[in-house]
């Protein structure tokens, strides 16, 4: 091997022979430079890894890192830790060195010396990231070395670090950390834990995430467990100051990162609905939510857009109703809570979920097919329009519907319920296409299909609409629809005319 270039003299500070030789000599190479790269390359199979731990390269390495200057030194920086993140995954050798010299607090140290405080520099944080996220995979010893020097503030500060590129691993970490230790996650979700929560969620609001770290955090915390209240208490205390210190914001009963936060959650119940048992704490924070969020949105403007909309009142309203409506599809106890013997759409239903529904489908304007109906009738009576509220985003009937729908399924009592506040021929109304509810016609059928099953007293009501002439309306008519009735058995159904005609 030559001499060694004047690369490492550029960094400006002399570096220890017994730290430059034996990476020299592994890459067999004379340029820290493309030694650091030839490393890095090697290291990221299997058996380059096992090679570099025979020769002991992680201490070596570590001791480059603590030998140079990270103002000055940025690129061998991160070739660095780049090589310590390859050499950390998946070896237990490696990762066993790396917490027996300190290779935390080497981490640390590197990341408060680039200023997290005054606008970090992300590429180095991710970095170094990453290699703890490496290492916190190899067990509970490893894990709880990282937790001991990051918990709580050094994760609140990197929290804070309005960057996706960060936020990513930082979730990670937190996660691989917690997921095996019950004691760590119950310090996550304590007084001094729920800060770093409500940092990351703010910096995901702004940045957003691509990795699903976040979403298992959120998962647990706040789905699984019965955290989800107080986080998102939280979240509004963030904001809110800036809120109010704005007159022009009228919109500020809820924040954009409550929304956000709701949006996570909705997409994590229709993920994984049948995976998951959902505490009855939660279902009805989600519904107390959803009926302060009715009080919050203003029904006189037709909404222009589908979920998320620019209102966060409204993004909040539509969230939350599209959790209860994964809710309400679980069947039995399957969503009750761990003693297994309370059905979540029944204890809804006691806290005025059915009511407040059929209230608010009652209030809405009629779906277009139906108003035009309406109004030809009208003219021929001279009657007033009714003063309807309208639909503050698109999709918001059929979500009312889908909800009604799921908790009709198989539930007699509210089979009957629906009945009793005259729900009927309310739903009967929603089996129509409409632009402004994508799906409704879909969902307004398996509502009445619902609704009918296993309910004589239901079927009767339609047959008595259909005798009165209730349900002979065009709309159903002109998309192909009837309430049908079983000469033998008189049970109402509806059925679809137009597939008739294509049997032949």
């Amino acid at each position: 091997m030559g001499d060694i270039t004047d690369d490492a003299s550029l960094l400006g500070i002399p570096l220890p022979v017994d730290v430059l030789q034996p990476l020299l000599t592994a890459a067999s190479s004379s340029s820290l430079k493309e030694t650091l790269e030839i490393l890095v390359e090697s290291s990221r199979t299997g058996v380059g890894r096992s090679d570099l731990a025979s020769k002991n390269i992680l201490p070596t390495v570590l001791r480059l890192i603590q030998s140079i200057c990270y103002a000055s030194c940025h690129q061998y920086l991160l070739l660095s830790l780049k090589l310590l993140r390859n050499l950390c995954a998946g070896d237990i050798t490696n990762q066993n060195l790396f917490i027996e010299c300190n290779g935390v607090g080497v981490v640390l140290t590197i990341l408060r010396s680039t200023g997290l405080d005054s606008g970090a520099d992300c590429g180095i944080v991710r970095m170094a990231l990453q290699v703890l996220a490496n290492v916190s995979l190899a067990g509970e010893r490893h894990q709880r070395a990282i937790w001991s020097l990051f918990f709580p503030n050094e994760f609140v500060t990197l929290a804070k670090v309005r960057s996706q590129e960060t936020c990513d691993p930082l979730c990670m970490v937190i996660y691989v950390c917690c997921d095996g230790s019950a004691g760590l996650f119950q310090e996550l979700c304590g007084e001094k834990g729920l800060p770093i929560m409500t940092e990351i969620l703010v910096t995901a609001s702004s940045v957003g995430f691509k990795e699903d770290w976040l979403k298992l955090l959120v998962s647990r915390i706040c789905v699984e467990e019965i955290h989800f209240p107080l986080l998102f208490s939280n979240l509004y205390q963030v904001s809110a100051p800036v809120q109010l210190e704005d007159p022009n914001l009228i919109d500020n009963t809820f924040s954009t990162e409550q929304a956000f936060l709701l949006r996570i959650v909705s997409d994590i119940v229709n993920e994984r609905i049948d995976e998951i048992i959902i505490p009855i704490d939660f279902a009805l924070s989600v519904l107390e939510i959803f009926k302060r969020s009715i009080s919050a949105v203003d029904f006189s403007s037709k909404g222009k857009f589908s979920l998320p909309t620019p209102s966060s009142a409204i993004n909040v309203l539509g969230y939350s109703l599209t959790i209860l409506r994964d809710i309400c599809s679980l069947e039995g106890s399957a969503g009750s809570s761990s003693e297994g013997s309370i059905d979540v759409v029944d204890t809804l239903k006691s806290f005025g979920l059915i009511e407040l529904l059929l209230c608010l489908l009652c209030d809405l304007e009629p779906p277009a097919i139906i108003r035009k109906a309406m109004r030809l009738s009208e003219n021929q009576d001279g009657t007033n329009s009714h003063s309807y509220k309208t639909c503050p985003y698109m999709g918001f009937r059929r979500d009312i519907v889908a909800v009604i729908s799921n908790c009709a399924y198989r539930r007699k009592h509210i089979q009957d319920e629906i009945r009793e506040r005259n729900g009927v021929l309310l739903l009967l109304q929603q089996c129509v296409t409409d632009e402004d509810n994508p799906f409704l016609r879909e969902w307004g059928i398996w509502s009445v299909r619902n609704l009918l099953e296993g309910n004589a007293e239901n079927q009767q009501a339609v047959i008595d609409l259909e005798l009165q002439g209730s349900v002979e309306v065009p709309e159903l008519a002109g998309l192909g629809l009837k309430v049908e009735v079983d000469q033998k058995t008189r049970r109402a159904k509806l059925v679809n005319i137009s597939s008739k005609k294509f049997k032949e």
